[in-house]
């Protein structure tokens, strides 16, 4: 890595995101944080002489920029009170909980958006900086939706686009946040702002059209500047490619093998992969589960269920309350249903690496994925890719944007539907051979097609980006 303070101004491509593609460790040492956006856009931005804006995981932490081979690094301190405000604050307290159909009910503190709008024009100002004239911007996800518009006060001949990657809500849910005008008016700074889902689309649409002077224009809308914004779904993916190239391996056949056994060999065997969030709908599928056990339809003796829990944002305390109560269900069903040394609730409290994962998936016979609200659900995806046996079955909620485009092979549920869940769980898990290979055979169609790379592809298409 060598640093690059020339290169301020000189890239044609940016992606502006809450953080890099690299974190900053306690020494001041850089790690590479590869994730699905890394994967899909890194070789487009370096073959391209591109920067990637963001934050670099350390409040209060102020590094240089820096050039890794081609790709400029441009970090956006951040406080650690603006981390409280902005991000556990706004971000996650306000905007999350309002975008997921109010699962939990949002907060709305002033503090809290003043110190959103001011992360927001750091980061607009740092785009701006390291933009070469008529460069092309992408801005990701809801916690920088007013840099598109502060970055077009700045630099008017920038192309913008945004894409938000959870849901965005129906009109009667975002008007409740008393910023709402200028949120929307943040988003209408892009040239093309782009949604999970055509529902998510429409909502902005109607929710531009009735908030602001901006006016519909077929599917797009014209900005009350008169500009045209392109507003479409383009739903986002996973590397499919090396999923399925990953659960071929015969380590990671062996590995799976090798879980089934140290699980006891079960006749069935259930998984739940989450980052800890009350979205989710861990609560639910461990009632079902515990349901479908005690009346018999799942026999416990033969019947496994993995609940993999990454830690998520564990300093605010309603996560905090929300572990203690999944563990003391976890607790209960294995207490009323396990036996010593044989727990029917393996449940996982901690991040998993990516290729045990894989073999996580492949041990799987059945995926449960039941979120209240998710703008996509990658989950569901990685698993479908990892299955190139073509068996396996996938319980999936309809409120997530995976529903959209998995319908034809999974068990889809609504979520607060206890009984529905539990109906799914035991049709997935007596499904025959026949109908697994169909069921999953249209769903590895569609997910090993429309990969992340696919994605991020048509996105910079429609962005002028070839």
């Amino acid at each position: 890595m060598t640093h690059a303070e020339d290169a301020h101004g000189s890239s044609d491509l940016l992606v502006v995101a809450n953080r890099l593609p690299f974190d900053l460790d306690a020494d001041g040492e850089w790690h590479r944080s590869p994730g699905g956006l890394v994967t899909a856009l890194e070789p487009t931005l370096r073959a391209r002489g591109g920067a990637w804006v963001g934050w670099p995981g350390r409040p209060d932490a102020d590094p240089e920029p820096f050039d890794d081979d081609g790709l400029a690094i441009r970090p956006v301190p951040i406080s650690a009170d603006e981390v409280a405000a902005y991000y556990e604050g706004f971000a996650n307290a306000t905007l999350w909980p309002l975008y997921h159909d109010v699962v939990a009910t949002p907060r709305f503190e002033r503090s809290w958006w003043e110190a959103y709008r001011r992360v927001n024009e750091r980061f607009a100002d740092a785009a701006a900086g390291a933009a070469a004239d008529g460069a092309t911007v992408w801005v990701q996800d809801y916690q920088l939706q007013l840099v598109p518009q502060m970055l077009r006060e700045r630099r008017p001949d920038l192309r913008i686009g945004f894409f938000l990657h959870i849901p965005f809500p129906p009109a009667e849910l975002f008007a409740q946040l008393p910023w709402r005008r200028p949120v929307v008016e943040g988003l209408l700074g892009a040239d093309v702002v782009g949604f999970q889902t055509a529902g998510g689309a429409e909502n902005f649409r109607h929710v531009a059209t009735r908030l602001t002077d901006a006016t519909r224009d077929g599917a797009g809308l014209t900005a009350p500047d008169g500009r045209a914004v392109a507003v479409d779904a383009h739903p986002i993916s996973v590397d499919s490619s090396h999923l399925d190239g990953t659960a071929r391996e015969p380590d990671t056949a062996k590995r799976a093998e090798a879980l089934r056994h140290e699980l006891g060999d079960p006749r069935t065997v259930l998984l739940g992969v989450d980052r800890l969030d009350y979205t989710k709908g861990i609560d639910v599928r461990l009632q079902a589960f515990a349901e479908v056990l005690g009346s018999g339809r799942l026999d416990p003796a033969g019947t496994v269920l993995i609940q993999v829990a990454t830690p998520s944002r564990e300093r605010v305390e309603h996560y905090a309350e929300m572990r203690d109560d999944i563990e003391l269900t976890v607790g209960r069903i294995n207490g009323e249903y396990g036996a010593v040394g044989r727990p029917v609730v393996h449940y996982v409290h901690q991040s998993t690496p990516r290729d045990e994962l894989v073999a996580f998936y492949r041990a799987a016979d059945v995926m449960l994925v039941t979120p209240y609200r998710d703008g996509m659900n990658l989950v569901a995806k990685e698993y479908v890719a990892s299955r190139p046996d073509g068996d396996g079955a996938l319980v999936l909620s309809e409120f997530t944007g995976a529903a959209d485009e998995l319908a034809e092979g999974a068990y889809l549920v609504n979520p607060h539907d206890l009984d529905g869940v539990a109906d799914a769980i035991v049709a997935a898990a007596s499904q025959d051979a026949d109908e697994a290979r169909r069921r999953m055979g249209r769903m590895r169609e569609q997910v090993l097609e429309h990969d992340v790379e696919r994605w991020a592809a048509g996105f910079l298409e429609a962005l002028g980006v070839t």
